[in-house]
């Protein structure tokens, strides 16, 4: 088989390019932008495209699938090469249901906690001896790649993003897998530059909840009040299932499951995961797993990477690091942080970075995120706003918008470092969210300065 990746470089598409080549396909891929992680894993598997760019001529007609990424645009030249050519091109999501129609597809959707549900599954499900492929947006710990297809396993395991599949694939991702057993954690508006109607944006998750195969199981969070609405008036033929937050305690720092086997311990913490080990729960019992083998297998979860991942820590300061961007994911984060260390300040750093984040219109949808916080810091990059062609915000109007008036604002990455070290850490926490990696500084280093001090 000889396939080729336009827009390799993204996290999915080149662990996705990995899988085949190490099947033996003949894999070859182009993009205009490669980053670490994914251009050192891609040298070493000996498919880094030897020059960056999009080329007609790395189109030839004996391909037998090119796979689209959303990175490309509808006027890229290999596009539109293979498409004169008459090849068969699938975005990722619709090449992972062709792969595997004959396996059982478990879906995890949703505007929060997915990629965190879905490492969730997989942890729990590899403790307890499972075969099964997955795909998942992150590393997790314990699997080498984010991507796995074999042909024997019986069950995948896939996080359902609701962004758009591809430039000519123009609906959400998780509308191409048709799941036997799927979640939906919560609904909250995001990606405003595909969905920019609120409720355009509710309305894919209900489609999603219709695509679940007849007969199939379909859990969902009983807090969310969007889910309520949909789930009120859900006429499809499956098995529904809906969760709550896991009862639990924090002691010293701990946050423990209360259980009918007892008190479980857990390396995550926040509200959030408690919710996130519920809805995992339902799904592996669906497949399988009994209680007490699942709260077995959780205890030593340690988290997906980048969300909430402790960096590091000193007698008086500890360092974490989360992808937080959304409002939903914001608040969250924050609140897991408050309560998890009841006697420590809390320093949070948020960088605006996404489209939606940086779009005034929806700036607003960030008031109160942060107020949580001792001290709430948001920082954003010109050049963030040069290269999206968006107009720059006013400090005022980003402290208007989050509601918020203690609000610390940086738009130079230098002040913002310099800032930081200049604190004094005694009894005080770090809070690193974004997407990104405000304009290039290495939070490794910057977190062992502040550890130092």
């Amino acid at each position: 088989m000889k396939v080729h990746f336009i827009a390799i470089g993204g996290a999915v598409m080149h662990n996705l390019a990995i899988v085949l080549r190490r099947k033996g396909y003949v894999v070859t891929g182009s993009d205009d932008k490669i980053v670490d992680p994914a251009k050192t894993n891609l040298e070493k598997e000996g498919i880094l495209p030897s020059r960056l760019g999009f080329f007609a001529d790395n189109i030839v007609g004996d391909l037998d699938a090119v796979i689209l990424g959303m990175h490309a645009r509808e006027d890229n030249v290999e596009l539109q090469k293979a498409q004169e050519l008459g090849l068969k091109i699938f975005s990722f999501p619709e090449y992972i249901y062709e792969v595997s129609k004959t396996k059982q597809r478990v879906v995890i959707a949703g505007s929060h906690g997915k990629t965190s549900i879905t490492s969730i599954v997989m942890h729990v499900l590899h403790q307890n001896n499972f075969n099964f492929d997955y795909m998942v947006g992150a590393k997790v710990k314990g699997f080498d790649t984010s991507v796995k297809l074999t042909e024997d396993a019986p069950i995948i395991i896939l996080e359902g993003d609701e962004y758009l599949a591809s430039p000519v694939h123009r609906e959400p991702k998780f509308l191409f897998y048709k799941p036997h057993a799927a979640l939906i954690s919560g609904v909250a508006w995001d990606h405003i530059n595909v969905f920019p109607d609120y409720d355009d944006y509710v309305k894919q998750f209900e489609k999603f909840a219709t695509s679940v195969e007849q007969w199939g199981f379909l859990t969902w969070f009983a807090e969310d009040e969007e889910l309520k609405k949909i789930f009120n008036s859900y006429e499809a033929k499956v098995r529904t299932r809906s969760y709550n937050t896991h009862a639990y305690e924090i002691r010293g720092n701990t946050t423990y499951l209360q259980t009918d086997f007892g008190e479980v311990a857990l390396k995550i913490f926040g509200e959030h995961n408690l919710q996130n080990i519920s809805g995992a729960k339902n799904l592996c019992n669906e497949l399988g797993v009994v209680d007490e083998d699942f709260y077995k297998a959780i205890s030593s979860f340690e988290g997906a990477a980048n969300r909430l991942q402790f960096i590091g820590k000193n007698d008086f300061t500890a360092i974490y690091k989360d992808f937080a961007h959304s409002p939903s994911k914001l608040k969250a984060t924050v609140m897991a942080m408050k309560h998890q260390f009841k006697h420590e300040q809390l320093v949070a750093v948020m960088e605006l970075h996404t489209f939606s984040s940086l779009n005034k219109e929806f700036l607003a949808q960030y008031a109160g995120t942060m107020n949580e916080a001792d001290i709430a810091v948001v920082f954003y990059d010109k050049e963030t706003f040069a290269h999206k062609k968006m107009p720059m915000f006013e400090e005022d109007f980003v402290r208007d918008s989050f509601e918020n008036d203690r609000l610390v604002i940086f738009s130079h990455k230098n002040s913002l470092k310099e800032f930081l070290l200049k604190q004094n850490w005694e009894s005080k926490n770090l809070l690193l969210m974004t997407s990104g990696n405000y304009a290039g500084m290495n939070l490794d280093e910057l977190s062992k300065e502040i550890l130092s001090l």
